[in-house]
């Protein structure tokens, strides 16, 4: 079965503070959902149009498994701590079998 990821790119963040809330309850939800943070905030090269913000990468052990943590309700309520007009481009892929 396919692993499933989460992929945050966050071009700014103007309210750190705000955002670590997020963290708070994010963390917990991702990982009542089977999730395992492999990368947050370290080093960035960017090519092309890439950003260099944080950049924030998740697995699960399936795409489904993914989609459904995010949906869950712990997760939702962490959504609500993200700052007004916070930007990110939040993804959820499927990995190669």
């Amino acid at each position: 079965m396919a692993k499933g990821y989460w992929v945050s790119v966050y071009p700014a963040i103007s309210d750190p503070e705000r955002l670590t809330a997020y963290d708070k309850l994010a963390g917990p939800a991702v990982r009542a959902g089977g999730g395992r943070l492999l990368s947050r905030g370290a080093r960035v090269v960017a090519h092309e149009a890439g950003i260099t913000q944080r950049v924030v990468l998740i697995e699960f052990d399936s795409f489904e498994q993914a989609v459904a943590a995010y949906e869950s309700e712990a997760y939702q309520k962490a959504l609500v701590a993200l700052p007004e007009g916070f930007e990110r481009d939040f993804r959820i892929t499927e990995g190669i079998d």
